[in-house]
């Protein structure tokens, strides 16, 4: 039985070691892109866990803030996250933006579905979010149906957005209300 629940600071070095396992499989063996870096340097760089570490401690509603949950099996091995993180944009606190994956050995179980239900849970209830964004590359049609699924809706795409290891990629932003 896999359990969600909200992470804290403690949990940190194992997220850190789960997305840098995670972000190994970026349009390795078959697997799609899923986030725009290059195939060879698909690691958590250092700002993204500075934001991680101080958007934790950040009040909601506020710049940097974060909220991470964290899907963990029997073992207590993280299977799979979900963030939500403040937009740059200060007039935009009324939106979130979603980050999420699930572990290579938990894919296609409903897994997905059970992260983004606790984070929307949370954004309509204690938040108070109006509306959570994300964006996506497009060629990542798991994901981007995953999304679908779940109430997203597209609501643009940037052709040409990216160029990675020599081809061009796609952005598709999404959207939902809580």
């Amino acid at each position: 039985m896999i359990a969600i629940r909200p992470a804290v600071h403690t949990d940190l070095a194992a997220l850190f070691a789960y997305l840098n396992d995670h972000l190994a499989d970026n349009g390795k063996d078959g697997t799609p892109l899923f986030q725009p870096m290059a195939r060879s340097e698909s690691r958590l760089p250092p700002e993204k866990e500075a934001g991680f570490i101080t958007g934790l401690g950040t009040a909601v509603g506020e710049p940097g803030w974060r909220r991470v949950w964290l899907a963990l099996d029997d073992t207590g091995a993280i299977a799979g996250h979900i963030d939500l993180r403040a937009r740059p944009e200060r007039p935009a606190a009324h939106r979130a933006l979603l980050g999420m994956g699930v572990h290579r050995d938990h894919r296609r179980k409903g897994l997905g579905v059970r992260l983004i239900d606790a984070a929307m849970a949370w954004a309509r209830g204690e938040a108070g979010i109006d509306w959570i964004d994300l964006e996506v590359l497009s060629d990542n049609r798991a994901a981007r149906d995953l999304y679908t699924r779940t109430g997203f809706a597209t609501v643009g795409e940037i052709p040409d957005m990216f160029r990675i290891d020599g081809e061009q990629h796609a952005y598709t932003f999404m959207t939902r209300r809580p």
